[in-house]
């Protein structure tokens, strides 16, 4: 019995042999050789283009354009009653329907909730939303969509898990060996090759196209880099293309080791769950690091939360109130060919990640803006708007006062008294209004 499976546990032998050099020789010549000189083939982009052409398919929807509550009540006024631009601000009883049918449209499609919830489309396809449940349209698409679901669950996550596996392996066992040289010179450059061809790998485990713009305006050392905030991959798309020291609080389990292995190649900022809350404590250790010019620039989310690449909404003052350099950075997600929006309290993170790895591909924009500082007589809080407004107008995304909090918060009573400030102004006018009357 052993003569006779000999040559059949030989030959099995040999095959996994020759499959194993296979994959290893493809790992080596078009990932990691790639990520470690940062050259691409154009694979990726030419896979982008043909899945654009293959399946794509649009179905318009209607949208509605955005009014002010003011112009929209006057227009009414003089429409329904033939008054002047003078008299159109006072109150009708008629005016009772409007503000009741505001109101409802307010609380199904305001402008805040609905940022904390996936985007909407301008137009459907088969690249993205297909893993709801399937709905028989044409013979066509029905080919088309199982035919997508068996290559993107059965070639492309396995293929993704494999190369997200090597990257993450790769970060913990090489940032430890760096972690044992002295400091100096030598352990920076070191450190920030293995960041950056790691990163890389990862990048690639999510078939992600990123275009950068401006790279001119790219963060320097002693500066604090910050972002708008869509998902955890956003530092993945930015640490591929420069060096950053992270900040964020200390973790347990896979995520801790990550944690543990990269401090030891890099100076990142990691804080104690304790510690967090601690504001001064933050600013203090942020505005030592800044301090020296020699160190990688600071990573920082201000928005706190992840928003569903839409808007931009409120920065947290922390970061710049420190005195240094800013460099906004706007990061715009394509929504046709994948959501990258993290729904926090939808997802987990092995579950959004395995999302991420089972979608077409991510494909997104990158914009650097020039550096900006505090300016003459500004407090943080208007630096930080300032700051925001720039991130939103190059992103083409909408800039929102609203706090990134509400998302598991309640409104303050604040918003609330300016609210009704508003609606008082609209139903009595102002006092200009009253003695023109």
């Amino acid at each position: 019995m052993e003569l006779f499976f000999n040559p059949f546990d030989n030959l099995l032998c040999i095959l996994l042999g020759i499959s194993f050099t296979v994959w290893f020789t493809l790992l080596l010549v078009f990932i990691i050789v790639p990520a470690i000189f940062g050259v691409s083939f154009g694979i990726r982009r030419l896979y982008m283009k043909t899945l654009l052409k293959i399946f794509e398919v649009r179905a318009p929807i209607i949208a509605r354009e955005p009014t002010s509550l003011e112009e929209e009540i006057k227009e009414i006024r003089r429409s329904g009653s033939n008054k002047d631009l003078d008299s159109a601000s006072e109150f009708e009883m008629s005016d009772i329907f409007y503000f009741a049918r505001r109101g409802v449209e307010s609380i199904m499609d305001d402008e805040v909730t609905k940022r904390f919830s996936a985007e909407e489309l301008e137009s459907w396809n088969l690249l993205t939303r297909s893993n709801n449940n399937f709905h028989y349209i044409s013979l066509r698409l029905t080919v088309l969509w199982w035919l997508g679901l068996l290559i993107r669950y059965g070639i492309l996550l396995p293929l993704r898990v494999t190369l997200a596996f090597t990257g993450v392996s790769l970060l913990v066992f090489l940032t430890s060996l760096i972690g044992l040289l002295q400091n100096g010179r030598m352990k920076n450059v070191l450190s920030e090759k293995v960041h950056l061809m790691c990163y890389r790998i990862c990048v690639r485990a999510l078939t992600a196209i990123i275009t950068y713009h401006d790279s001119e305006n790219k963060p320097k050392n002693g500066g604090i880099c910050v972002a708008n905030h869509t998902s955890p991959i956003d530092v993945i798309i930015l640490a591929s293309d420069g060096c950053y020291a992270m900040v964020g609080q200390i973790h347990g389990g896979l995520m801790g080791v990550i944690q543990r292995s990269m401090v030891k190649a890099c100076p990142h900022i990691w804080f104690e769950r304790s510690e967090v809350k601690d504001r001064h404590l933050v600013a203090k250790r942020l505005s030592n690091h800044v301090q020296d010019k020699s160190k990688l620039p600071i990573l920082i989310f201000p928005e706190g939360t992840c928003i569903n690449n839409t808007s931009v909404m409120m920065f947290k003052k922390g970061s710049f109130d420190i005195g240094a350099t800013v460099y906004p950075v706007a990061i715009k997600y394509d929504p046709r060919f994948g959501d990258a929006f993290w729904n926090s309290s939808k997802f987990g993170m092995v579950s959004y990640l395995l999302r991420m790895m089972s979608s077409w591909a991510i494909v997104c924009s990158v914009w650097y803006l020039p550096p900006m500082s505090r300016e003459e007589g500004e407090d943080a809080v208007q630096f930080a708007n300032r700051v925001k407004s720039a991130i939103a107008r190059k992103g083409g995304l909408v800039d929102l006062l609203w706090d990134g909090g509400l998302k598991r918060d309640k409104v303050k009573d604040t918003f609330k008294e300016e609210q009704q400030k508003l609606y008082s102004k609209m139903l009595v006018g102002t006092q200009e209004d009253r003695s023109r009357s």
